[in-house]
C-alpha cells in the first residue's frame, strides 16, 4: 500500500511558521517647551538656563563658544554655562522624552566680559621690581602683545595623562595673550577622548637659565580638580628621564575647598633622583584669608649653586640645600613649563562644585641674575 506525501506550499510554510509581531508605537515627543535665559548679574560672562516642557523625562542645553559646543543634560531643566569672552552665543534647548525623541528651541544671548571682574582677571594684587641690587635682568615676558612670542612652543595632547592620570587634552587654543596678560583656560568640554581640554606650554629649547632670581605674578583659577602650575625641568629632559632630569615647581596649587590642598594653599618643590630612586622636597604656604583667585601674587624663587628659596609675595616659606652630589640636577639649565591640568593623581577630579571655565592669568616672568 502506497502512502500519500502531503507537500504544503512554501509560501503556506513560512506563513504557518511565523509569530505575528508588532511594533511598539514611537514615544511621543514632548511639548509645550519654554525655556528663559538670564545672564547672571554678579559674575561676568555667566548665564543660567531653565526650562519646562510637558511629558519630558530630561533637558539638554547645547552651548556654542569658540567653535565647538557643550552640552549639558539635566532632569530639572535648569543649567548654567560662563563664557570667557564678550560676544554673542547661540543656544539650544532640548525636551527630551527619550533620546531620539524631544523638541528644541534655538536661542541666543549676548555677554560682556571685562578684564578685572568675573571669570576674568583680577585688578589688585602684590607685584615686584624691574630691578634689584646685585641682578641684572636677563630675560622676561610682559605679554604685551596679542600672541605668545617665539620663546614659547605648545605641547599639545594627552600623553596618556602625563604620568599623573591627568583627564583633559592639551590645546593652542585654550593659550591667548590680550590685555597685557598669559591667560590659560581650562574648559569643561569633549575633545578627542577627554571631556576637558586646557593648554601648556614650554620655553624648551628657547630659553633655559642656571641660577637667579625668578618673579611670576599670576592669579590662579580655583575648584575641586584643578591643578595649575608655574615650574621647570631640566633641560637634559627627555634625553635624561624623569626625575633625574631635575624638577623645580615654583608654584603648584591643588584645587578645592581644603585649607591645606585647597585654594589657598601653594607649593614649592623639587623632584630628583636619589641613587635612581625618586626623591623629593616641598613647602606650602596658605594664605590667612582668601583665595588664589581672589587678587595676583608674585611666585619666585632665588636660585644659586648652594640652595632653592620659594617666596610668596617676598614672604620666604620653603628652602632646599641642594650642595650635596645626589642633588647635582639642580647645578643646571632648566626651562620653563605652565599649564593648568585637570584631574590627575594629587588632585582627584573635578566634582559637582566645579565650575568651568577656569584661567590662570600670567602677568609677567622676569629672569634676574648676579
Amino acid at each position: 500500500m502506497k502512502k500519500l506525501l502531503l507537500t504544503l506550499p512554501f509560501f503556506l510554510i513560512v506563513l504557518l511558521g511565523c509569530e505575528e509581531k508588532t511594533t511598539a508605537p514611537a514615544a511621543q515627543p514632548p511639548s509645550n517647551l519654554v525655556h528663559t535665559i538670564t545672564p547672571s548679574s554678579t559674575v561676568e560672562g555667566l548665564v543660567e538656563v531653565t526650562a519646562s516642557a510637558s511629558q519630558a523625562n530630561y533637558y539638554g542645553f547645547e552651548f556654542f563658544d569658540n567653535g565647538g559646543s557643550q552640552i549639558i543634560e539635566n532632569p530639572e531643566g535648569k543649567a548654567s554655562y560662563q563664557f570667557t569672552e564678550s560676544g554673542t552665543y547661540k543656544i539650544i534647548v532640548r525636551a527630551h522624552a527619550t533620546f531620539d525623541s524631544y523638541i528644541e528651541h534655538e536661542d541666543s544671548v549676548s555677554v560682556t566680559v571685562t578684564i578685572g571682574s568675573g571669570i576674568g582677571i583680577p585688578t589688585i594684587g602684590y607685584t615686584t621690581p624691574l630691578s634689584y641690587a646685585g641682578y641684572n635682568l636677563v630675560w622676561q615676558d610682559e605679554f604685551d602683545g596679542t600672541a605668545l612670542s617665539n620663546d614659547w612652543t605648545h605641547e599639545v595632547g594627552h600623553e596618556n595623562g602625563w604620568g599623573n592620570n591627568e583627564l583633559q587634552y592639551y590645546r593652542p587654543q585654550n593659550t591667548e595673550v590680550r590685555d597685557g596678560y598669559l591667560v590659560i583656560t581650562a574648559k569643561q568640554e569633549p575633545f578627542g577622548d577627554r571631556q576637558y581640554t586646557s593648554s601648556r606650554i614650554v620655553t624648551k629649547n628657547k630659553k633655559n637659565f642656571k641660577y637667579g632670581r625668578i618673579d611670576i605674578r599670576a592669579a590662579l583659577p580655583q575648584g575641586k580638580g584643578l591643578w595649575p602650575a608655574l615650574w621647570m625641568l631640566g633641560k637634559s629632559h627627555p634625553t635624561t628621564g624623569w626625575p633625574a632630569c631635575g624638577e623645580i615647581d615654583i608654584m603648584e596649587m591643588v584645587g578645592g575647598p581644603s585649607a591645606t590642598q585647597g585654594d589657598k594653599t601653594v607649593h614649592g618643590t623639587v623632584h630628583w633622583s636619589d641613587n635612581g630612586n625618586h626623591a623629593e622636597y616641598s613647602g606650602s604656604n596658605t594664605l590667612s584669608s582668601g583665595i588664589y583667585a581672589d587678587e595676583f601674587h608674585v611666585f619666585s624663587i632665588i636660585w644659586d649653586q648652594n640652595s632653592i628659596k620659594w617666596y610668596r609675595d617676598d614672604i620666604k616659606f620653603h628652602e632646599i640645600n641642594i650642595q650635596s652630589s645626589e642633588l647635582s640636577e639642580f647645578r643646571e639649565e632648566f626651562f620653563f613649563i605652565f599649564n593648568i591640568a585637570v584631574g590627575g593623581n594629587w588632585p582627584g577630579s573635578p566634582n559637582g562644585s566645579t565650575q568651568f571655565p577656569q584661567i590662570m592669568a600670567v602677568d609677567y616672568v622676569r629672569v634676574f641674575q648676579k
